[in-house]
């Protein structure tokens, strides 16, 4: 082994040991604390569960994927961890940048290639739609052929609540994301969101901590946008969802945890309609 190859190993190791020295210290109650409280509260890992920890290459995966390494360390659960990548038609650059994180935080990352970026090509309507739920479907049958029982997606508290804000102003429902679903497609399997109570302000302060450079979307749709064209112009519903909270905030500084509350509490005496397993109940039914 040569010098220069000694330095990159000795580099890539300070890089991790730093990054999990910060989890288990400097961000313990922000990151480790709530990801534990989640994994217990929603009973999200059992005994004997093999999870495939679904990695995209963005801040919140990598975190998760640090996160199930060191709540595994504690050895009060026996299971077992895949952490499954799937390139669904990345370029050379952010399929690189995956590898490349994954190595230097130390994920022993497996991966397998789909062609779903071509496919959403050359779709027109709702194209992130599409892409998300066939991503989905592809992480779900490749974690079944490795043996895994769940899937575990990287979704955060701020998902939480702008899902809930964006059902009732977009989709004229009162609807949220679910810390665990059985799979309705595929047998025998879970899905489950053990970041469900981690915020994102925190998930970036690690990161900057860190200096870690992850990846953002890379979608052949968001790398064609022209970059000149207006922030306004280009606002998703959660972008603007996710500003709306934040101006709620400055006069209301309990808004999150009260949209976050607001699906806990929910008081079916006080509703006029609601569906349970498909089958639609009338208050009128039983007044």
């Amino acid at each position: 082994m040569n010098m220069e190859t000694q330095d990159e190993v000795s580099g890539t190791e300070e890089r991790k040991n730093r990054a999990e020295e910060s989890i288990r210290k400097k961000f313990h109650k922000q990151l480790f604390s709530p990801f534990a409280k989640a994994c217990k509260t929603y009973r999200l890992i059992e005994e004997g569960d093999h999870i495939a920890v679904c990695i995209s290459g963005g801040k919140d995966s990598m975190l998760m994927a640090k996160l199930f390494q060191e709540i595994k360390r504690h050895r009060q659960v026996a299971f077992d961890l895949t952490f499954l990548v799937m390139d669904p038609g990345y370029n050379r650059e952010n399929r690189e940048l995956i590898e490349s994180n994954a190595k230097a935080l130390g994920i022993p990352i497996t991966i397998f290639e789909s062609t779903i970026f071509d496919a959403v090509d050359t779709i027109d309507k709702s194209p992130c739609y599409l892409c998300a739920r066939m991503r989905r479907g592809y992480l779900y049958s490749r974690a079944k052929e490795l043996g895994c029982n769940k899937i575990a997606l990287g979704h955060h508290y701020d998902d939480v609540i702008e899902t809930i804000l964006m059902a009732m102003l977009h989709g004229a429902q009162i609807q949220t994301m679910m810390p665990k679903l059985h799979s309705t497609n595929f047998e025998g399997m879970e899905l489950i969101r053990p970041m469900y109570l981690v915020r994102e302000a925190d998930i970036c302060a690690w990161r900057d901590y860190n200096a870690l450079r992850f990846l953002q979307c890379a979608c052949h749709f968001t790398e064609s946008c022209a970059a000149s064209a207006s922030e306004d112009a280009s606002l998703s519903k959660r972008q603007e969802t996710k500003r709306l909270i934040a101006e709620l905030k400055k006069s209301n500084p309990y808004v999150e945890s009260n949209i976050f509350r607001s699906v806990e509490n929910v008081n079916l005496d006080t509703v006029i309609e609601y569906k349970k397993d498909g089958v639609r109940h009338h208050f009128l039914d039983e007044y």
